[in-house]
């Protein structure tokens, strides 16, 4: 027991001699000047670094606070394990000697036996780097990290952890991690269990994780899984089982290679729509807000389906113009009936008034032009349809690819300011785009958009609104040039002005049905006028001067006459009827356009004759992603005063990739012999399906094309002897824009040159 005490008593002492002894220097050293002061023990941080962090400093007076204080400072830098002090004294004064264990440095982090990701993939999730401190518990998350990255990618039985070795000369850690990969997991098949109110097929059917098969590699991936358990309550919840519970049953192969997944359905009580309460300061008829509510007494009670029907409230609200109105719902279970009453607590406030109208985000489009598109001003009561049309016009600009309105309130409870936010998009297109035709035989084409031109703006000629296009077309045998522009707003005024330059010159050849060269030099001036929203009428001046020369020695006889140069001045007047959503993609919506154009009589020129044109294109969604478009165009032409005929520069022609598809290009209608001469009427009719193929990326079409050219105006009343063609497509969004690949097949062939299909490509970069 003696012994026990003795030792006891010689531990404390052990422990407490360095304390006792260094107190007793420190007092010692008290007031007595610091000759000097050293850092020993550091190998990976410099002894500057680490004097830089404390104050005690040679020729000041030692002082034990500072001391403890330059303590403090040094392990807050997270750099040492420990930090002492040694105070030794010679005749001059004292030296201090600060003692320091450094934490390792990571030197660098390599890894060993990844097979499946690229170490630089793996390590830029890393939090631990290359020359900083290491943090062992930094280094945990790091494993816990690419562990959890390994499950998700389908490989849940990866095994990770790490390995360090120690440079003892220069203090610095090598770390390595080492994966154990395993197998990647493949679903074998899923059973769906317990479910009688949804049919297996369609749970399966909003199922992500799918078996694996020839189109799809079926990796299990434990996130989606669950993501697929969430879908399943979503959709019970619908139907009213509110309380619908979902377990996964995982069995593996004995292989660990496959997976079979086992999904428990417990469904549980459904739940029915009782009482539909609306009260409160309604302000609006009680039967115009129980319209907009599309739940029904009697039917299943859904979650979502109340979210929607109290938005659809708060809009109807909002499009009034009561921008404060307050809605409090309650679902209350009756115990009585087993079903859910719903309660609509509204208090609908006054109205709102807009105050100050502010636009933000437009860095390159001028505030004018976002403003000149808004249908409501400052001091309108708040009207929703008119705030819908803004955004609508501000989307059809082309100049923005997001367009949001918000509103701040201001010291007047009944006034609030409209916010206008825009999140601008590139205007400017580089398009080009070739092929192979029997018209034009190899033809390529450049053009340079810029949909929000400004000519005024030096260097970037962006922000005002204009309209520039410039472009070049070169083929075998064609080419062609332009450059157009238009103002919107010419002067500040609700007036379009704007105008074209152009020539266009075209060998057309025996050998592809054509024997002469087509040369057509001009321009026009435009000015158009919006009457409504929808309504837009345009008046066109054209002016040009159309020579037909090397006529071939073979040229059928209707060709020979058209042999010299003539000007064409022609006065043209369109008149267009727009509902669509989006006039660059639209989904829904309608546009009517009719033309007529008067050319020669008191416009003076060589050729006398009148054209109408008419256009109709209906836009329809289905399941909120197929766009169906229907297209029907239509035209006459006819030669009046000194003219006895249209000539055929000037006629109507169809085939082609703008027309009826899956024919040669400008080959359909009337022919001298093998050459198309064109007509005085025409009809095209086109439905195309365009539907999403991959996400947002890549979407797919199939078509149907209908229609002729006949010789006489009268014939198109007579109509018959219709070509048409069928086919399919496909539209990809890449990087630098948008490509469009189209397939056509003729389904009638009455001609040699209609048999087998035809290949339409294109594609556009913007900027």
């Amino acid at each position: 027991m003696k012994l026990i005490r003795l030792a006891l008593a010689l531990g404390i002492f052990a422990i407490l001699l360095p304390i006792i002894s260094g107190s007793a220097v420190a007092q010692s050293a008290e007031g007595k000047t610091i000759t000097g002061v050293k850092v020993e023990n550091n190998k990976a941080i410099s002894s500057e670094i680490i004097l830089s962090k404390i104050k005690t400093a040679s020729g000041e007076v030692f002082n034990q606070e500072i001391i403890n204080e330059d303590l403090k400072r040094l392990y807050a830098t997270d750099y040492f394990t420990d930090v002492s002090v040694d105070v030794r004294e010679e005749a001059a004064g004292v030296i201090v000697i600060f003692l320091v264990e450094e934490k390792l440095v990571v030197e660098d982090i390599d890894f060993k036996g990844n097979v499946a990701f690229r170490s630089p993939k793996l390590k830029s999730m890393l939090k631990s780097k290359p020359n900083e401190m290491m943090n062992l518990a930094v280094l945990a998350q790091d494993v816990a990290e690419i562990r959890n990255f390994y499950s998700k990618k389908g490989y849940p039985f990866t095994e990770v952890r790490y390995e360090i070795s120690v440079d003892k000369d220069t203090g610095k850690a090598s770390v390595t991690i080492v994966i154990d990969e395993k197998t990647r997991v493949k679903v074998a098949g899923i059973d769906i269990v317990g479910n009688k109110a949804i049919k297996t097929n369609e749970i399966k059917k909003i199922l992500s994780t799918k078996p694996a098969w020839l189109f799809n590699p079926g990796i299990f991936k434990d996130e989606v899984l669950q993501e697929d358990m969430d879908r399943i309550r979503l959709i019970y919840d619908d139907i009213g089982y509110l309380d619908a519970e979902t377990t996964p049953d995982l069995q593996y192969g004995p292989d660990g290679q496959t997976l079979k997944i086992v999904i428990n359905i417990k469904e549980n009580k459904q739940y029915m729509v009782g009482d539909i309460i609306v009260k409160g300061n309604l302000v609006l008829p009680e039967k115009e807000i129980l319209s907009k509510i599309t739940m029904k007494s009697g039917k299943p009670f859904s979650n979502r389906g109340l979210r929607q029907d109290s938005s659809e409230i708060k809009q109807l609200y909002y499009e009034r113009g009561y921008m404060n109105a307050i809605q409090d719902v309650e679902r209350n279970f009756n115990q009585s009936t087993g079903n859910i009453d719903v309660v609509f607590n509204i208090d609908g406030k006054d109205p709102v008034y807009v105050g100050m109208v502010e636009i933000r985000g437009n860095m390159k489009t001028r505030e004018l032009v976002v403003r000149r598109e808004l249908r409501i001003y400052p001091g309108e009561k708040f009207n929703g349809d008119k705030i819908k049309r803004s955004k609508e016009r501000l989307y059809n600009l082309g100049y923005f690819e997001n367009v949001a309105f918000d509103t701040e309130p201001t010291e007047t409870p009944d006034i609030q300011n409209l916010i206008v936010t825009v999140k601008e998009t590139k205007t400017g297109e580089f398009s080009f785009g070739g092929g192979y035709s029997s018209v034009d035989m190899l033809v390529g084409f450049v053009e340079i958009t810029q949909r929000n031109f400004d000519i005024m703006s030096f260097p970037t000629f962006t922000g005002g609104g204009q309209n520039l296009t410039i472009k070049a077309e070169l083929g075998m045998v064609r080419s062609d040039f332009n450059i157009s522009w238009t103002d919107p707003w010419i002067f500040g005024m609700p007036y379009a002005f704007g105008f074209d330059a152009y020539r266009a010159a075209h060998a057309r050849r025996n050998d592809i049905g054509w024997a002469y060269d087509e040369t057509r030099t001009g321009g026009d001036l435009r000015l158009g006028k919006d009457f409504t929203d929808q309504i837009r009428g345009l008046l066109t001046y054209r002016l040009e001067n159309v020579k037909i020369s090397n006529l071939a020695d073979d040229a059928a006889p209707e060709l020979s006459k058209e042999v010299g140069a003539n000007y064409i001045s022609s006065l043209t007047f369109d008149v267009s009827y727009d509902t669509r959503d989006n006039v660059y993609v639209a989904s829904k919506g309608f546009i009517v356009n009719g033309s007529i154009e008067n050319a020669g009589g008191i416009f003076l020129g060589n050729k006398d004759y009148v054209k109408g044109t008419g256009m109709i294109a209906y836009y329809h969604s289905f399941f909120k992603k197929i766009v169906l478009e229907l297209k029907a165009r239509g035209g006459m032409v006819g030669a009046y005063g000194k003219s006895d005929e249209v000539p055929i520069y000037e006629r109507f022609f169809a085939g082609g990739a703008n027309t009826i598809r899956g024919y040669k290009e400008r080959r359909i209608g009337p022919r001298a012999g093998d050459q198309s001469i064109g007509g005085d009427s025409i009809v095209v009719v086109n439905a195309e399906a365009t539907f999403p193929v991959y996400e947002k990326i890549i979407k797919g079409a199939v078509f149907y094309d209908l229609g002729n050219v006949w010789a006489k105006s009268s014939d198109f009343l007579v109509g018959g002897d219709y070509k048409s063609g069928a086919g399919i497509g496909i539209r990809v969004k890449t990087p630098i824009g948008p490509v469009k690949l189209d397939y056509g097949f003729p389904l009638v062939q009455n001609y040699d040159d209609e048999k087998g299909g035809e290949f339409y490509f294109s594609m556009s970069r913007g900027f």
